[in-house]
């Protein structure tokens, strides 16, 4: 099974954790696009690229169902599996309280991206995974 991460491409803290995937992704289970890219706008999800509180999107390959905001962090923990697995119980907790830790994080994204270096070439084995 496989999974697609629709990240915003503008920005350098989301970029960062698409590389940070990438390197836990030991499996190379999960392809990468950006939520500006062409499979994002087939898809529907270009809005989630908003910079006031947008949001990442996974689908899984199999079956395309889409999560977002703090259920595709929790279905990327799946994914990534392993140790990474310990994060699902999360969800037992309300969606709207994580939505909400969710959206304060991406709506303040852009400053935090500021705030550190985040900017970083991938790797030519990295770039392999990332889709239009």
């Amino acid at each position: 099974m496989g999974w697609i991460l629709f990240f915003d491409g503008n920005c350098a803290s989301c970029s960062a954790g698409v590389r940070r995937a990438m390197r836990f992704d030991h499996n190379q289970r999960l392809k990468f696009a950006p939520l500006q890219g062409k499979l994002a706008a087939e898809n529907g999800f270009t809005h989630y690229a908003d910079p006031k509180g947008g949001s990442m999107v996974i689908m899984r390959e199999e079956d395309r169902k889409v999560f977002y905001r703090s259920d595709a962090a929790i279905e990327l923990a799946r994914a990534l599996g392993g140790w990474w697995n310990l994060l699902v119980p999360v969800s037992l907790i309300p969606r709207c309280l994580r939505d909400a830790a969710y959206k304060w994080v991406a709506s303040h994204r852009y400053w935090i991206s500021k705030k550190a270096n985040f900017c970083t070439l991938p790797d030519p084995e990295m770039e392999k995974r990332i889709l239009e």
